[in-house]
């Protein structure tokens, strides 16, 4: 990934010669529908041989003689004006171009990782006084990263990596942000323009291979078009459901002269067309009269009401309406409020799960009906009249039709709703303590529990120490697995952006890096990566940037020595027959393999392992205490399940509670 790629002579550029083009895009949930000129092809098209009535969207987009949009104009937000480091006449590299632009988007931290068909971008970025690197030691940890800072900061993350291997390393992280509706612009290098479609060293199409799992793409064809496309970027990135965008800029491109002209407005007509409008009174005034109607409603929130969460909880004080959420949704409600039902779904709590089944109205906010919350489809609040509020078209009525439905932000909906309560609520006289007390029955009949065996760890109890030792106010990432759903269940969050996982995707890799980027963009919060040590190890590489970095992450690593969450499957489904995931040395089975602490000894980081339940709190303390990072090596036995569990495809009739690897089945 590091090796060079051959560069080609600088020229200065006086007008516009190619346009940004890439190869035709499905419509789909993020396509952005434009009337395409049949009778126009793009270079880029001519290139491929691909007939000039499929002239992609990119190409529509980037196109010089496509038609503009006047830029929203911004409010006054008493930022001083952007200095540039260069003169307004004088010529500068394209990659200079690209990195002001970033500078001007307001970017200080970005994620990268070079190669020859980078390095061009990385020597703009050493002479820009504003903008800090992260250096990860994968790129797969640099777009973890980003998405890390950009989900615990709510601004967009940025990650660069260079052509062929480097990009393709991406992949697992935009699909991630993809899935979660995470803010991401991701930037690439690629070979030079004349090398495309050659098959050169180190070239990919990267703009092909990311089409499905970007909610936008770019080829930059022109120098003079960065301004606009990385403005474009940002903006589709973080406008509507956020998503990755991603910019492929070829090699030549970056050494290119130009003189950039940042007046131009963006391209994005259809786009534009379709941004939800402010939810109607009318609409937002029949959901309220369908919970004064209600006797057992519940609030069901995911991840779109993250942005939302002030608004969510005068909601729910003005309503008295308990509170489910998704895994993406914890924090927006507060865990500790006696109103909170935690989490819902394949993992949730019994009395979440029951809410929804004995519900009569289901109050669907941000969220997407995703499988491992429904179960069985058809089961899934059979008893209830849906309203779903989403600011994505394309998820209502996706998966489960609902009675009344608002496409907009979450946000105004909740702003608008409370106005009306808090006009007519005299007039409703909204009571549902029966219904709470029924849930609190549930609550008490069936506690988030756990058992203990003589001195062993149960990893439950490892986390509830954790949550009692920060006072629940810790950013928490993890990988993915049965610690993943432990986290869920048993660390309180009490706000929204404290929780980081790879929801969607459930991308293994993800707790160590994301906790990088929390770190980044929350340098005085306690951070900490609950992992498993199969995900821990697949970015363990990360350390490095740690240590270099010397930033304060906390590792507590539940090591139980196995693929635990798959194993929990083969001792339900499969009769305990262990396909493959034990992760220790077989021929070596009473010790720990490998030993964690020598990976973190070989980077500097501080470590301890614990074995004994009666020594852990003093070793999560020390961990706390101890300056910079540390890792916590915690062996759990093998044998512990996450429960409740409602199996696949399954309805609430089906939960799990009770029994462990201990059992037979």
């Amino acid at each position: 990934m590091a090796a060079a790629t051959s560069s080609s002579s600088i020229s200065i550029s006086t007008k516009p010669s190619h346009s940004s083009s890439k190869s035709p895009l499905p419509i789909s949930r993020f396509s952005l529908p434009f009337r395409l000129n049949p009778n126009k092809s793009s270079s880029s098209s001519r290139r491929h041989g691909i007939k000039s009535r499929s002239i992609s969207i990119s190409a529509v987009l980037n196109s010089t003689t496509n038609v503009k949009t006047t830029t929203p104009p911004s409010k006054s937000t008493g930022k001083k004006k952007f200095i540039s480091r260069f003169a307004p006449d004088q010529p500068r590299k394209g990659a200079d171009i690209l990195v002001e632009a970033l500078e001007r988007q307001g970017v200080e931290t970005v994620f990268a990782y070079p190669g020859g068909a980078s390095m061009e971008i990385h020597q703009a970025l050493t002479r820009s006084s504003s903008i800090r690197n992260v250096l990860p030691r994968h790129e797969q940890g640099g777009v973890f990263a980003a998405e890390g800072y950009a989900r615990s900061s709510g601004k967009p993350g940025i990650c660069i990596a260079t052509s062929g291997p480097g990009a393709t390393n991406l992949v697992s992280g935009l699909a991630d942000a993809l899935l979660d509706s995470v803010p991401l612009v991701a930037i690439t290098g690629q070979v030079p323009r004349r090398m495309i479609g050659t098959d050169a060293f180190q070239e990919t199409p990267i703009v092909e291979v990311t089409r499905s799992i970007t909610k936008h793409n770019y080829l930059v064809m022109d120098v003079e078009d960065i301004p606009r496309i990385i403005k474009e970027a940002f903006f589709l990135a973080t406008s509507g459901r956020p998503g990755p965008v991603l910019v492929d800029v070829p090699k030549d491109i970056q050494q290119q002269l130009a003189i950039p002209n940042w007046e131009q407005s963006m391209r994005l007509p259809g786009y534009m067309s379709r941004m939800p409008k402010p939810p109607e009174d009318s609409h937002l005034e029949q959901i309220v009269r369908l919970i004064s109607e209600s006797k057992k409603p519940v609030l069901y929130v995911g991840g779109g009401c993250l942005n939302s969460s002030e608004e969510l909880c005068r909601f729910v004080e003005l309503t008295g309406i308990p509170v489910a959420s998704t895994l993406m949704g914890l924090g927006s409600y507060p865990c500790t409020d006696e109103l909170s039902l935690h989490m819902l779904g394949m993992h949730g709590t019994v009395y979440a799960n029951y809410s929804v089944e004995h519900s009569d109205l289901l109050l669907a906010f941000g969220v997407r009906f995703d499988d491992r919350v429904t179960g069985k489809l058809e089961a899934f609040a059979s008893r209830a009249k849906i309203v779903h509020i989403d600011i994505d078209s394309a998820e209502i009525g996706k998966n489960k039709t609902p009675h009344v439905s608002v496409c907009g932000d979450v946000k105004l909906a909740l702003q608008g709703m409370n106005k009306v309560l808090e006009n007519r609520g005299k007039e409703l006289k909204l009571d549902f303590g029966v219904w709470r007390n029924e849930l609190n029955e549930q609550k008490q009949k069936f506690p988030l529990s756990f058992k203990t065996f003589g001195e062993a760890i149960p990893p439950q109890y490892a986390i509830q120490l954790l949550d009692e030792l920060t006072d629940g106010k810790a950013i928490i990432s993890t990988g993915v697995g049965q610690h993943q759903m432990w986290a869920a269940q048993f660390y309180k969050y009490r706000k929204p952006r404290q929780w980081l996982s790879s929801g969607g995707l459930g991308a293994m890799g993800f707790g160590l890096p994301a906790a990088i980027g929390a770190s980044v963009a929350n340098p005085d919060a306690i951070v900490v990566d609950i992992d498993g040590d199969g995900s821990f190890m697949m970015n363990v590489q990360e350390l490095a940037t740690i240590r270099v970095e010397n930033l304060p992450v906390k590792i507590l690593l539940l090591n139980n020595q196995h693929l635990g969450m798959v194993m929990q499957w083969e001792d339900r489904f499969y009769k305990a027959n262990r396909a493959h995931t034990y992760l220790g040395n077989p021929a070596q089975e009473d010790e720990i393999f490998p030993n964690m602490l020598q990976f973190a000894a070989a980077c500097g980081i501080p470590a301890a392992r614990v074995t004994k339940k009666a020594n852990l709190r003093e070793a999560i303390q020390t961990m706390l205490d101890t300056p910079g990072p540390y890792l916590l090596d915690v062996i759990c036995p093998h044998q512990e399940h996450v429960l409740p569990m409602i199996p696949s495809g399954g309805t609430f009739n089906d939960v799990i509670t009770e029994g462990d690897g201990r059992t037979k089945y």
